[in-house]
């Protein structure tokens, strides 16, 4: 699989339901319940092991997430920026083999039910739920009620095993979203590439620009972007993806300073490429940042230092 694919070939079919009317015949499931924002390493290991042993079991594996995030319901002034779109979401779930994705619509109301009652409605009565599978620091219901420990008393009442995942460390750190989002934030690309198990990526539509980049003989698509979580504003190495064609690529995010720009806009300079891709959607996957958005004194010596900016990235990109 290429490096930063979102989508490699399927190994199996996956249905998507938006609400528990298609239930029918996705009975004693295995289960997991979460947010999965990013489906970063500690998502997707809760996620193999419920698709290891429902197959180990024979009954259906279940991914139960919410949309949208209950956070941009409940408090969305507090509201993270999402890693992912309901599309890669969808895709990365579906790649590592679950049966079905429930999106429910998390909504005010829902928010105020009792975690007893969501138990009882669907894990039980929508389900019939054989297992459940949570995250260490999972919660659900209204006001939070839903811990780990109360979730394990039901399973107990009402007859299903709760397993809880340890948190899932490396360099010493739990992987959690919020510390991806930080991450990216900083423009630590590389580092929320190691926790997400790929290369972080935005997307958007390429639009009409102020053709600056072609004027000083480096032809740059402006990204307008789509993704919620845009990295710090700088210069980077990344993969730019276009009706499915991966090419290398050098991008900047910021201002343009040297030309007195002011709105912040990520340009993307497609390496080896001059097509015309107006209008186009475009996937970039970020691989490493090589410096900091800087004002040059002339136009030659922005040039010259583009040229070493991609001539970097095609040393970074090629290997």
């Amino acid at each position: 699989m290429p490096r930063g694919s979102l989508h490699p070939p399927y190994r199996q079919f996956m249905i998507v339901l938006r609400s528990l009317n298609g239930l029918k015949g996705v009975k004693n499931p295995i289960l997991t319940l979460g947010n999965f924002d990013g489906i970063h390493l500690g998502h997707r290991r809760i996620i193999s092991r419920v698709v290891a042993k429902a197959k180990k079991e024979g009954v259906p594996s279940v991914v139960y997430t919410f949309e949208p995030h209950p956070l941009k319901v409940v408090a969305p002034h507090n509201s993270p920026p999402l890693i992912l779109d309901m599309e890669d979401k969808t895709g990365l779930i579906k790649e590592i083999g679950i049966d079905y994705l429930v999106l429910a619509e998390f909504t005010k109301e829902f928010a105020a039910t009792h975690p007893r009652r969501f138990v009882e409605d669907v894990l039980i009565n929508g389900f019939k739920v054989k297992e459940v599978w949570v995250g260490h620091d999972f919660s659900f219901g209204r006001g939070r009620a839903g811990t780990v420990e109360y979730l394990k008393e039901l399973g107990e009442e009402l007859g299903f095993k709760v397993h809880v995942m340890p948190a899932y460390k490396k360099g010493g750190r739990i992987i959690s979203s919020s510390l991806i989002r930080e991450l990216v934030k900083m423009g630590e690309v590389r580092k929320a590439a190691s926790l997400l198990g790929k290369d972080y990526r935005i997307k958007g539509r390429v639009v009409k620009g102020v053709s600056v980049g072609r004027e000083i003989g480096f032809p740059t698509a402006n990204l307008n972007v789509t993704s919620e979580l845009v990295p710090k504003n700088g210069v980077y190495a990344a993969y730019a993806t276009v009706e499915g064609v991966r090419r290398m690529a050098v991008l900047n995010i910021g201002t343009a300073p040297t030309f007195g720009g002011r709105e912040s806009t990520v340009e993307v300079h497609i390496l080896d490429f001059n097509g015309d891709i107006y209008g186009r959607k475009m996937a970039v996957s970020f691989v490493r940042r090589l410096r900091d958005e800087k004002t040059f004194k002339t136009k030659a010596a922005l040039i010259s230092r583009i040229r070493k900016d991609a001539e970097r990235a095609r040393e970074i990109l090629k290997d």
